[in-house]
């Protein structure tokens, strides 16, 4: 019986990684950073390594955690990757606001320019949001138009695109279906369990599981070291029943707790061991 496939976001080791690169749509420039979460214990580049060490093979990077789209960095971390076995699974481009009537071009654009540095890097996928604005038909409509003309450059290139429900366009379900009909086929789709509305998490979920091709397996902390079994042991049975028991699932780990590897241990072993127990149960 096959485990199930788990990959890391960087995002879940941003205080190890410590700088964000201020790279964005309006400040289209490499180097510049800011010590968002204090010094740097650890450097991009070197984070494969660590992922092996860690028993991990697959990596999510997101975009402002990268110097720049120098081609000779990404052939650096291109080989980093290689070199230490580590696929990388997804480049998550967090900024850009493709449904912003005033920016959209620009920003569509930007987006394009790392949909082309996802490519060289060798990634499978890149994240694209749906954007920041009201919830309405017209922000809709220029939205499934961006993700369309992306997912041509990214089709281009053998990048999947894909979105999550992560934003204020994609904050419900019935958004991101909107969404994945208006694309069609090629647009994919992260369910992160830690973005819906707590009040109807559950339903919300079980709505886009169906569609999803992987996970944002965020989970909460109760107190340092202490996971919320029942809430993330439910959002693993969903995917499970939506026939997502096998992944990939993207470990997110955001407690208060700084010993990041640590906490993302808790998380693997329990994934590891809720979805073991369910295929037992299929089996």
């Amino acid at each position: 019986m096959a485990e199930p496939m788990i990959a890391i976001s960087s995002w879940s080791l941003h205080r190890a990684l410590g700088v964000k690169y201020l790279n964005s749509p309006a400040n289209d420039v490499a180097d510049a950073f800011e010590e968002a979460w204090g010094p740097a214990k650890v450097d991009l580049l070197d984070l494969p390594a660590a992922f092996r060490e860690n028993g991990i093979d697959r990596m999510e990077i997101v975009h402002f955690h990268m110097r720049s789209r120098d081609p000779a960095y990404l052939a650096e971390l291109k080989a980093s990757l290689k070199d230490s076995g580590v696929r990388l699974q997804t480049l998550l481009i967090d900024a850009g606001d493709i449904a912003d009537p005033a920016t959209r071009e620009r920003d569509i654009a930007w987006i394009g320019a790392w949909i082309d540095a996802a490519a060289a890097l060798g990634a499978d996928q890149a994240r694209v949001t749906g954007g920041r604005q009201a919830r309405t038909r017209e922000a809709l409509d220029l939205a499934v138009d961006g993700l369309r003309r992306l997912s041509a450059r990214g089709r281009e290139q053998g990048v999947r695109i894909i979105t999550e429900n992560w934003q204020e366009l994609t904050a419900t379900p019935e958004a991101i279906h909107a969404l994945l009909d208006g694309v069609g086929d090629d647009l994919g789709l992260i369910a992160d369990f830690g973005n819906f509305n707590e009040a109807t998490k559950y339903e919300d979920l079980a709505s886009v599981m169906p569609r999803a091709t992987e996970t944002h397996a965020k989970a909460s902390f109760r107190a340092p070291g202490v996971l919320d079994t029942d809430d993330y042991g439910r959002c693993l049975d969903i995917a499970a029943q939506a026939g997502l028991a096998d992944g990939p699932h993207t470990l997110i780990y955001s407690s208060e707790d700084a010993d990041e590897w640590a906490g993302l241990k808790i998380e693997r072993d329990f994934v590891l061991e809720r979805l073991a127990g369910r295929q037992g149960k299929a089996a």
